[in-house]
C-alpha cells in the first residue's frame, strides 16, 4: 500500500509500553511524595514515547497515535508542577519526531463528551481537551491537524450544541480538533455535517460506518461516497486521516480483531489510516506484504 499507516499507541510485542497510576494510589501518597511520583513516571513515559519514535522509524511507519494517558494527572496542579523540569527534554522529543517526519496524533477518551446537557461535564471535557493541546504544545507539534486530536460526536441529538461548543473552544485545542464518526450516535453523514458546518476535519472510520449503516461489504459505494466528502473537510487533503479495523467474530462485530484481513479498496487513495487492529504493527506488517 502507499498509504502511511499508523501505530495505535503500544505494540503488540513489550517494546513499546507505557506506565501509569490510578488515582487511589496517588491520593495514598502523602502530598509531598505526590508530585515526585508523577514526575518519575513523566520521566519513564517520555523515555517511553522516544522508544517509540525509534520503533516507528526503524519500521518506517510516519504516524503514531500517542496514548491519552501518556502524563497521568497533567490536566491537574500536581502534575503541571511534576511537569516543570521535564519541558525541555518534551521539546526535544517533539523535534525529533518533526525531524524524522513522524507524525503524532492522539485520541482523549470517552469522557469528552462536549455537547453533554451536564455543563460539568463540557467543562471537564474542555479540561481533558486542553491537558492534550498542552501536550502537543510542549512536544512543540504544529497547531494545526497534523497533531490532530480525535474525539467521537458526543450526545446523540445535539449536533447544534456540538458545533456551538467547538467555536467556543480555544485555538490551542480548536485547531487541532478532528471529529469521528461513530456506531451509534453519529453516523459518518452526521459528523460530516457537523466538520462542514463548524470548520473543523472528519476522521472517517470504516468500520464504524459499516456498523451504523448495517452494510455487507467494504466496498458498498457508500465507502467511497464518504471518504471523499470527508475529503472535503481538509483543508489540506493530503493529511486526510482514516481508521479501519476489522470485525472480530463477524465482519460488522464492533470488536476489533487482531488483524485486517479486508481493506476497503476506496483507501487505497487515502495519504494516512491508523490502523485500528488488536495485534497492532503485526496487522501493519501483514497489510505491508499483502
Amino acid at each position: 500500500m502507499d498509504s502511511q499507516l499508523g501505530l495505535v499507541c503500544i505494540t503488540h510485542s513489550e517494546e513499546v509500553r507505557y506506565r501509569t497510576i490510578t488515582r487511589t494510589r496517588l491520593l495514598q501518597l502523602e502530598p509531598e511524595q505526590q508530585r515526585p511520583r508523577l514526575e518519575s513516571l513523566y520521566r519513564e513515559n517520555l523515555a517511553r514515547l522516544n522508544t517509540a519514535i525509534d520503533y516507528c522509524e526503524r519500521e518506517q511507519i510516519s504516524l503514531y497515535r500517542m496514548p491519552s494517558s501518556l502524563f497521568p494527572f497533567f490536566d491537574e496542579e500536581v502534575g503541571r508542577s511534576a511537569m516543570t523540569s521535564l519541558a525541555d527534554e518534551v521539546a526535544q522529543t517533539g523535534a525529533r519526531a518533526l525531524a524524522r517526519n513522524t507524525r503524532l496524533v492522539m485520541h482523549p477518551d470517552q469522557f469528552v463528551v462536549l455537547n453533554s446537557d451536564s455543563q460539568k461535564v463540557v467543562d471537564n471535557s474542555i479540561k481533558i481537551l486542553q491537558m492534550h493541546a498542552d501536550i502537543m504544545d510542549l512536544l512543540q507539534q504544529p497547531r494545526s491537524p497534523w497533531a490532530l486530536l480525535e474525539i467521537h460526536g458526543g450526545k446523540s441529538g445535539r449536533s447544534r450544541e456540538l458545533v456551538q461548543a467547538i467555536a467556543r473552544l480555544p485555538e490551542a485545542i480548536r485547531c487541532r480538533l478532528g471529529l469521528e464518526n461513530d456506531e451509534y450516535a453519529y453516523g459518518a453523514s452526521d459528523i460530516h455535517a457537523i466538520c462542514m458546518e463548524s470548520g473543523v476535519p472528519m476522521i472517517f472510520d470504516a468500520h464504524h460506518h459499516v456498523v451504523h449503516e448495517g452494510l455487507s461489504s467494504y466496498e458498498d459505494p457508500s465507502i467511497g461516497e464518504m471518504l471523499g466528502k470527508a475529503r472535503e473537510t481538509w483543508a489540506r487533503p493530503e493529511h486526510q486521516l482514516v481508521h479501519i479495523s476489522n470485525g472480530r467474530t463477524a465482519f460488522a462485530d464492533r470488536s476489533h480483531a487482531d488483524l485486517i484481513e479486508v481493506m476497503p479498496s476506496a483507501f487505497g487513495s487515502v495519504p494516512w489510516i491508523e490502523i485500528e487492529a488488536k495485534h497492532k504493527e503485526v496487522a501493519i506488517r501483514r497489510l505491508r506484504e499483502s
